[in-house]
């Protein structure tokens, strides 16, 4: 019985198999969860089944990106060169005079 919650984007193990894996959807409409091995395989459980497994949570696999070769290292979320700052070009006066306001 897997004492493990499904959770989207976590990595479980199979007790069982000693394969990696982690849940890419849950639909609860279908009482679905579908998930990505390491290797790239996709799977489905249903529910009943998923409670029955010997699943466990684990830490992302060191190289868990492996099976998507085409994939850029901005898309995995290692790198964001956006500041997150103002544009203070693009603030007026009145901007400016609003933010006095707020003090």
């Amino acid at each position: 019985m897997s004492c493990a919650d499904p959770n989207l984007e976590t990595w479980y193990k199979d007790a069982e198999t000693e394969r990696s894996f982690r849940i890419v959807a849950i639909d609860t409409e279908n009482d679905s969860i579908e998930i990505q091995y390491l290797n790239g395989d996709i799977g489905e459980y249903d529910t009943a089944t998923w409670e029955d497994s010997s699943f466990y949570p684990i830490e992302p696999p060191e190289d868990w990106s492996a099976p998507f070769d085409d994939v850029e290292i901005d898309d995995l979320g290692y790198s964001d060169p956006d500041n997150h700052e103002r544009d203070m070009d693009a603030l007026s006066l009145d901007d400016f005079l609003d933010e006095d306001d707020d003090r």
